[in-house]
């Protein structure tokens, strides 16, 4: 069984123009969203061997935030830069490349990537707005094998 949550960083600030798009911080609802996205999947439960995250600063910001919420152990936590603007495909290549041994991997991401993949794997999930986290349960014994089994459940959350 593997268990894939997927997570579009929480909204982020636009206010300072002269920040490249990579160096843009979370602005208050997304410093407020992401702790509660990561109260919501510790109280269901989730446990990620790993956190996966783009090195962009509001999906670095979002992933600490979470693992916080979680009481990760930070070494669970790691940064990949192919994460940062990446195609569904993209995505599942990264996560294709854990270890076969950790069962419940968390990904951060951003759009229009996260909703694609998210689209790709469900058939349903159209949009994932900011801070929303899509946990995706698998009958498989390989993360890469992730993008071509069906999901045994689906569960969407969103912070509004």
């Amino acid at each position: 069984m593997k268990t894939l949550v997927l997570v579009r960083h929480a909204k982020s600030a636009w206010g300072d123009p002269t920040l490249a798009d990579h160096d843009r911080p979370l602005n208050d609802r997304g410093r407020r969203d992401a702790p509660e996205m990561g109260r919501r999947l510790r109280e269901r439960g989730v446990a990620p061997d790993a956190i996966l995250s783009s090195t962009a600063v509001r999906a670095r910001s979002t992933a600490e935030a979470i693992a916080d919420e979680l009481g990760a152990a930070r070494g669970v936590l790691a940064f990949d830069e192919r994460l940062y603007g990446s195609s569904p495909e993209t995505i599942l290549e990264v996560v294709g490349e854990v270890d076969d041994e950790m069962t419940t991997v968390l990904v951060v991401a951003h759009d229009p990537g996260m909703s694609d993949l998210a689209n790709q794997l469900s058939g349903e999930i159209e949009h994932m707005p900011t801070c929303g986290v899509a946990e995706f349960r698998f009958a498989a014994w390989s993360w890469s094998e992730i993008g071509e089994a069906e999901p045994l459940e689906v569960h969407l959350d969103t912070p509004h």
